[in-house]
């Protein structure tokens, strides 16, 4: 019986060796598991410690020494057609409210103003301190980094109590974002406002299956989408963090997705981005390193240089107040003698069915 027990409980050399490399996989496909849920951990703080394009950095492309020499004036060009301008102002409009704090009134929030925030249907300075000069809404809220997602719902309560029926669409923008309002509008001219969706640069981590849209670059919601947030996400804490922490673009990201409100695709028929977390050298020169977060993060694939962005882009994220003013003149005022472009027509509205077909298993 002894001798039974032996052999029953002998292991080859082949058979260890068998064992070793099963227990192996095993140990090294949990550890893959663990490797890959900390990448993605890490890809988030990276996101949002504000690591920049390896080509520049944050001091020098988000703060400045700016000299205020007051607003600018703008000029009326001749012969320039402006009749699809005027009705998608009317047609398709737009609230944008645009997140600062006191010590950036005047520094940054007053250039937004100046240059591409007048062309909003209704633009709203939010903060959290009243400023004699600078007409804002101060919110109750804390200022500081981990008190951005507790001011992005104060925002958005604000706006859905005082200011709901002023607009169809509704941008939250950064002191340092610029914004093309007119493209914006042409992009979301063929969707419904009362559809569930908003747009932005889109992000993969974190939101899972749909993402989320980077708050730098800033992102643009439907009616429908504003009232799903405030009614229904922001009154139950298993859709919407509830506390301050967090990472205010992705919170809302999750409060949108728990709330079956759809992360539409910004691009373009050529599937160019609009939408841009960098300022337009970041994304226009190319860089050969492509490891680090912004290449993990970003949602669709993407090119740079001059393919890397549409037409119709939308906006750009740390831009100074110099840049702003650069923007606006070469967007608005700069032009190529003896050269015409000839207008877009405009797509055709989307209907209900024609939406969920569109967004299906997306």
């Amino acid at each position: 019986m002894a001798g039974r027990i032996r052999f029953a409980t002998h292991i080859s050399p082949f058979q260890r060796i068998l064992l070793t490399i099963v227990f192996g996989f095993i140990i090294g496909l949990g550890l893959a598991f663990v490797l890959y849920e900390l990448s993605e951990i890490l890809s988030v703080s990276d996101v949002h410690t504000h690591h920049l394009h390896p080509h520049f950095d944050r001091d020098d492309h988000a703060d400045s020494s700016f000299v205020d020499v007051g607003p600018l004036k703008h000029h009326e060009h001749e012969n320039e057609n402006t009749t699809i301008q005027k009705k998608l102002y009317d047609e398709v409009r737009v609230l944008c409210w645009i997140m600062t704090n006191p010590k950036n009134h005047k520094s940054k929030a007053k250039h937004a103003l100046n240059t591409w925030g007048k062309r909003c249907n209704k633009v709203l300075i939010m903060t959290s301190a009243v400023d004699d000069e600078l007409d804002v809404v101060a919110l109750p809220v804390q200022e500081g980094r981990n008190n951005l997602w507790a001011k992005t719902k104060e925002a958005f309560k604000y706006i859905y109590n005082n200011h709901f029926n002023d607009a169809d669409w509704f941008l939250k923008a950064d002191d340092d974002t610029y914004v093309v309002v007119e493209n914006m509008r042409y992009m979301l001219h063929p969707y419904p406002p009362d559809y569930p969706i908003y747009f932005g640069c889109r992000f993969k981590p974190i939101v899972k299956p749909q993402g989320y849209m980077s708050g730098g670059a800033g992102y643009v919601i439907s009616k429908e989408a504003l009232k799903r947030f405030v009614e229904e996400a922001l009154v139950d804490p298993k859709m919407c963090r509830s506390d301050n922490a967090g990472a205010e673009d992705a919170e809302f990201g999750r409060c949108m997705q728990n709330v079956h409100v759809v992360a539409g695709d910004s691009r373009d028929d050529q599937f160019r981005a609009r939408f841009f977390p960098f300022v337009p050298e970041g994304h226009l020169v190319a860089d050969p390193n492509h490891d680090w977060w912004y290449w993990r993060a970003i949602y669709y694939n993407i090119t740079e240089g001059m393919e890397c962005c549409s037409d119709t882009a939308v906006s750009f994220h740390y831009v100074n107040p110099e840049l702003m003013y650069e923007i606006d003149f070469l967007v608005y005022h700069m032009r190529v003698f003896g050269r015409t472009w000839h207008k877009e027509p405009l797509k055709k509205r989307l209907n209900f069915m024609q939406m969920d077909e569109r967004f299906k298993g997306k």
